[in-house]
């Protein structure tokens, strides 16, 4: 299985560094290297065979940024970001300070508003769901993706916060989701 992930375009709250989480935040006026980056990452796109499906979270930015790319995504609330609890429209940093070695080291120990291991096992049930297809097209969150890619590198989400990945990034991979 082949599957192509756009993080949602920036926010009001990515620009302040506050974690979102489930706050349900509509992405920033688009500005001209937005679209130069959406220009870009369509050139990807265009060069990959064609999707057999487009999906994005629940949550309005996904949808506004699959919009901005020409898709019309199918919802799926298993790609909706970790619920971040008391720390969402808070600056990242006053998570991390709080719980620096384990964001880092051992992230599915952590219970933030959800216990983080329930966003392994949402990505392993989305990985299942759609192991039929061929070529995926995924918008998604930032943890979301940062953990999927962990999972099919390292088999666990572990190691999701030590990579970076920027808003509007795209980027595509080879996954198995039957290796569980």
């Amino acid at each position: 299985m082949q599957i192509t992930f756009i993080r949602h375009l920036p926010t009001q709250w990515n620009k302040k560094t506050w974690l979102q989480g489930r706050r349900d935040i509509p992405i920033s006026n688009v500005t001209e290297t937005d679209i130069k980056q959406i220009q870009m990452n369509k050139k990807h796109l265009e060069k990959l065979p064609p999707f057999e499906a487009v999906v994005a979270s629940t949550l309005q930015r996904t949808q506004q940024t699959a919009r901005l790319y020409g898709y019309d995504p199918e919802i799926e609330p298993l790609l909706d970001e970790l619920d971040f609890g008391q720390f969402e429209g808070v600056p990242k940093e006053q998570m991390i300070c709080a719980w620096k070695h384990e964001w880092f080291n051992d992230p599915s120990s952590l219970t933030l508003g959800e216990p983080v291991c329930q966003l392994e096992n949402r990505i392993r049930d989305f990985f299942q769901k759609y192991k039929s297809l061929s070529n995926l097209l995924v918008f998604g969150h930032g943890a979301w993706i940062r953990a999927a890619l962990s999972l099919v590198e390292n088999g666990n989400i572990n190691q999701m916060n030590r990579r970076k990945l920027h808003n509007n990034e795209c980027l595509t991979i080879q996954a198995f989701p039957d290796q569980r």
